[in-house]
């Protein structure tokens, strides 16, 4: 495989050793193979790719299709005990690295090769200083650097990803950091011996948008400053779209579509990469479902003799070239792009963004939240016509938590994490939950069900209030209202089978046995699992069989109203998109109402039709999906917004994307007046004095001073 024509947004690739037509990192002909009771695993079989320098190349599929143990295995950082087989070239500067012994490759890899790992948190020693961490690797390279020089040089480079105060945050420990900024001393480390090749596993998983835009950003600036090679791996096609050069798409263990970022986005030539586009869901528009792809990655103990996506492919049609030949990866002479199907040129036909779907017919009744305290003379017409009675209706509601110190541990501060929230759902409305991470979604989110009490205001429960109700009555609210939390494994009994995990809540209404059987067999029938599951247990399913496990046990007690908090953010796009299918479907048959919390804005766009906007404890603005995300009032709702990843690399390098700059303040000493007003491009003297009102503003809630004067430009982007 030769090099792919590459496409660079403004930045010309610099090459650290050698000409530009050579590659920092060469991966030839790479298998992994794991031994397991099932079979010998081929994890990666037979995986090519180059990586320039200065460019990025993205390499994206679903869970299990090989995109982080190829890279592991090249790095030598493979270490379980069944690992089998580790073959091919993996050429860094002329040197394969799957040769070199122990000692010379720990020094090349800390040296020429650096990796950024998903949870930067975890990647860091939570007894050392951070500034003595990043200053440990470049000691360890230079032998001659003295100690005040490494501490110089780390303030520079903490400075240069964005970590304020960089002499002062030197001497503190990671858990003083937010998760973004443990992510930027990740991002110094990494480039402080200037590396040859820069390896970002996953470096935006889980992060606020806001963050997620701030990362990207200093990840092009560490290109940038180094001239590295960057290999980008994530199931995020937004962030490949804003951010690779080149794409390289997996599907189990082997590339099946390489080429440049444009061509993969508006012309992809294998049937795998055009169903991924497709189960987006989008920023920029809605559709009534979307379209996932059908069935299950290939079992890699038993792969087929054809084509591996050939079961699940709608160009395939059960084709004998496709079920008896495998399609191999040619190579791109034209540097157009190289695809390993049969059929390239039928795949590239239909369109990538092509979703089958039709316009909404009909929305269910409007969820709203409302300012907190506001009077019946503020309900609209629309308002007035809901049912009496809604399902789930927050009043005022504050949550606190004591800040101890001391020898006797006293609350000497507190934790504002509700402050006075005000919303309400109707039967069969979604309102969708969105803000920073510690603003409050989660919490609120609990409050609905008293995981966590309340110290003030009032939460209703079909009329039913949480806050007073005894043991019994607080048994029958849980009935009504289910949550479902975000990682199904770690809410699932791994003792249990998947059939006793969604029979417990049966149990406990004393149902017998026959009868709990019978009602979990057509609960799993509903979610779209099959019966002989039912006996497996939560370890032999994918991250989606063990959601719709979790989503089976909320739906076991019949509730009127289900919390769904980030149910899919850890998902593949495929996965996901067949969870908010299945959400939508079930929503449909049942009447349920949704509280949908999330950091994922284009999710919430395609599930909720109502949105509150959450910044430190307190809702800034409200309304309905179509007013908030196309006229948005409040400038902390326009940074989101402006700063979440288009899956569409065309015109990147002239949309203007600001990211939200800053931490969220200390919800142990929010700011005065205007909470948002340390970070508001727009704020004035009066936003410090007077704190504003969240109050009727086009069709919808804000709390903003300038609301009434329509939306203000971003500021322009730093230098």
């Amino acid at each position: 495989m030769v090099r792919d024509d590459i496409v660079h947004s403004g930045t010309t690739p610099v090459v650290p050793d050698g000409g530009a037509d050579q590659p920092v990192l060469r991966v030839r002909d790479l298998v992994v193979e794991f031994a397991t009771p099932a079979g010998v695993v081929r994890a990666v079989d037979g995986m090519s790719y180059d990586v320039y320098g200065g460019e990025t190349l993205g390499v994206v599929g679903e869970t299990g299709s090989g995109k982080s143990v190829s890279v592991l295995a090249a790095l030598g950082l493979l270490q379980t005990a069944n690992l089998r087989r580790v073959s091919g070239e993996v050429m860094l500067g002329g040197v394969d690295l799957l040769t070199l012994p122990e000692v010379e490759l720990r020094r090349r890899l800390g040296r020429d090769v650096a990796m950024i790992f998903q949870d930067a948190i975890s990647a860091l020693n939570p007894v050392r200083r951070v500034g003595d961490q990043i200053a440990e690797g470049l000691r360890v390279h230079d032998r001659a650097l003295t100690a005040g020089a490494a501490r110089e040089r780390v303030v520079e480079l903490l400075e240069m990803v964005g970590v304020p105060h960089p002499r002062a945050r030197y001497d503190q420990y990671p858990h003083q950091f937010s998760g973004g900024m443990c992510q930027r001393v990740m991002i110094a480390m990494a480039i402080a011996n200037r590396p040859k090749v820069l390896i970002a596993d996953e470096p935006t998983t889980a992060l606020d948008v806001s963050v997620q835009a701030q990362i990207l950003d200093v990840l092009r600036l560490a290109r940038e400053e180094t001239g590295a090679g960057v290999v980008l791996i994530t199931h995020d096609l937004g962030v490949v779209a804003e951010t690779a050069d080149r794409v390289a798409v997996t599907y189990g263990g082997r590339i099946v579509e390489t080429g440049d970022v444009t061509s993969i986005f508006t012309r992809p030539r294998h049937p795998y990469t055009a169903a991924l586009l497709r189960s987006l869901p989008r920023l920029d528009g809605t559709a009534e479902r979307l379209l996932p792809i059908p069935g299950q990655p290939p079992d890699l103990t038993e792969m087929p003799p054809g084509c591996a996506f050939a079961p699940r492919c709608p160009t395939s049609r059960a084709r004998s070239v496709c079920v008896q030949t495998r399609p191999e990866l040619p190579a791109d002479e034209a540097g157009t792009g190289a695809s390993a199907c049969h059929f390239p040129d039928e795949a590239a036909a239909r369109p990538a963004t092509e979703t089958g779907a039709q316009p909404l017919s009909s929305e269910p009744a409007d969820p709203v939240a409302t300012p907190a305290g506001a009077g019946e003379a503020e309900t609209t017409a629309e308002e007035a016509a809901e049912p009496a009675v809604p399902v789930l209706e927050v009043r005022d509601a504050v949550s606190r938590f004591p800040v101890r110190s001391g020898v006797f541990a006293r609350a000497t501060s507190w934790v504002h994490a509700v402050d006075g929230v005000s919303l309400r759902i109707p039967p069969g409305g979604t309102l969708g939950l969105v803000g920073e991470s510690g603003c409050g979604k989660t919490t609120l989110a609990r409050l609905v069900l008293r995981l966590v009490d309340a110290v003030g205001g009032q939460i209703l429960v079909e009329g039913d209030e949480v806050g007073r109700a005894g043991r019994a009555g607080l048994r029958r609210i849980r009935r009504r209202a289910q949550m479902v939390f975000q990682d199904p494994y770690a809410s699932l009994n791994p003792r249990l089978t998947v059939g006793d995990n969604v029979a417990e809540p049966l149990r406990l209404q004393r149902l017998p046995r026959a009868r709990r059987r019978e009602d979990v067999l057509e609960l799993f029938s509903r979610v779209g699992l099959r019966p002989e599951h039912a006996d497996r247990f939560p370890a032999e399913f994918s991250g989606g069989q063990r959601q719709r496990v979790a989503i089976a046990r909320a739906l076991a007690s019949r509730p009127r109203l289900l919390i769904l908090d980030e149910p899919v953010s850890a998902l593949d796009v495929s996965v996901q998109a067949q969870v908010l299918n299945l959400l939508a479907d079930l929503q449909r048959e049942s009447g349920m109402a949704y509280l949908f919390v999330s950091h994922d804005l284009s999710v919430i766009r395609q599930v909720a039709d109502h949105v509150a906007v959450m910044y430190l404890g307190k809702i800034v603005e409200s309304g309905p999906v179509t007013r908030v995300y196309d006229d948005p009032r409040h400038p902390y709702t326009r940074s989101l917004l402006a700063s979440v990843p288009i899956p569409d690399p065309v015109g990147r390098e002239t949309r203007r994307r600001v990211p939200l700059g800053g931490d969220v303040p200390s919800p142990v000493n929010p700011p005065s007046g205007c909470r948002f007003r340390t970070r508001c491009p727009i704020a004035v003297a009066r936003c410090a004095e007077e704190e504003p009102l969240l109050s009727p503003v086009a069709g919808g809630h804000t709390a903003c001073h300038f609301a009434d004067e329509g939306p203000h430009p971003l500021p322009e982007p730093s230098a």
